[in-house]
């Protein structure tokens, strides 16, 4: 089959080629995938630096961990799907190739009132924003919710569940509070040229759980700004994992703060089903209603993936960015 590799196992985006590897075959509680979309994540562009840190589980030349699809083969043992089925879900890695094999409870049915490309765009982004804000941050109905990066895949995912949120240019504040409905209890900040601090201060006292992608240059303000047994919550260190110089932690101690880390993709085939589980359950819905919105910032054909990694490292995108498998010319 063919699938996107990285030339001499990592480097930069110009790395990346179409080659061809061995099409995996389902094993017992396996089935077997033929991608039509899949999304690319920020730990792409980590794992294709040789930066991220893979779970054994993973597939060790092909990246990407989520994907849409239809089920082209099943493995023994399995019942829950049949071959032709649409579907979409979570995977270790090995989404940037033609097929992919992985336990049958990682894959949901593709909602019929979902394209293709919000299927792919949907699994990363959403299962992990539901696990910072509900699993892992304990979010509670009436708790003031900051997001950081809020114009990234996962914060687009999280702030329609949220209060506050950065993010770097005017435009995003503009496409954020849009997607937000222009609604008052929605509020974005330029960090650039804002002090999220200063600004969170003149609407309320402060936050109970942060969602924080960036680290060491927000973590004070951060302190400053939660609550008594408020909590924040690390998915990156987009600014670096280690503190300023002399940097107070004594806040965490007067205020009872939980500082916690969590990734998605390091959890068990076991949680991340639950997980798939419960936002079936919970959001799933209120998004094939329309009442949240899966925001895709651009559409690549596959053979564009460097200019799609390109495209992320920039920081350009609202939204998520996208790739279709194509045929071969």
């Amino acid at each position: 089959m063919r699938a996107v590799l990285i030339k001499d196992e990592k480097g930069p985006a110009e790395n990346l080629y179409m080659g061809e590897e061995a099409t995996p075959e389902p094993k017992k509680g396996e089935v077997q995938v033929k991608i039509k979309n899949f999304g690319l994540n920020r730990m792409d562009i980590m794992q294709r630096e040789g930066q991220y840190p893979l779970p054994p589980q993973a597939s060790k030349t092909i990246m990407g961990v989520e994907f849409a699809g239809t089920v082209s083969k099943m493995g023994e043992g399995t019942g829950k799907f049949k071959e032709g089925d649409e579907v979409f879900g979570l995977a270790f890695g090995g989404a940037y190739a033609e097929y992919i094999v992985l336990p049958e409870n990682m894959l949901l049915t593709k909602p019929k009132e979902l394209s293709w490309v919000q299927a792919a765009a949907l699994p990363e982004n959403w299962m992990t924003a539901y696990q910072a804000l509900f699993l892992e941050g304990g979010m509670k109905k009436g708790s003031n919710v900051l997001i950081h990066a809020g114009a990234s895949g996962v914060g687009v995912a999280a702030i329609q569940l949220a209060l506050f949120t950065t993010c770097g240019t005017d435009d995003k504040v503009k496409f954020l509070e849009k997607l937000g409905g222009n609604s008052e209890k929605l509020h974005a900040f330029n960090y650039r040229t804002q002090s999220f601090e200063e600004e969170i201060k003149k609407i309320d006292t402060g936050v109970d759980l942060i969602i924080d992608f960036v680290g060491r240059s927000y973590f004070t303000a951060n302190l400053n700004l939660l609550r008594r047994d408020g909590t924040i919550v690390f998915l990156a260190f987009l600014s670096g994992p280690k503190l300023e110089p002399d940097t107070n932690i004594a806040q965490i101690l007067y205020k009872r703060l939980t500082l916690k880390g969590s990734t998605l993709r390091s959890r068990t085939a076991e949680y991340q089903s639950d997980l798939l589980g419960r936002f079936e359950q919970h959001a799933l819905g209120l998004i094939r209603e329309g009442k949240m919105k899966v925001e895709v910032h651009e559409v690549f054909p596959w053979t564009k993936v460097v200019e799609a990694h390109k495209e992320m490292e920039a920081n350009k995108n609202s939204g998520k960015i996208v790739l279709e498998v194509t045929d071969a010319e």
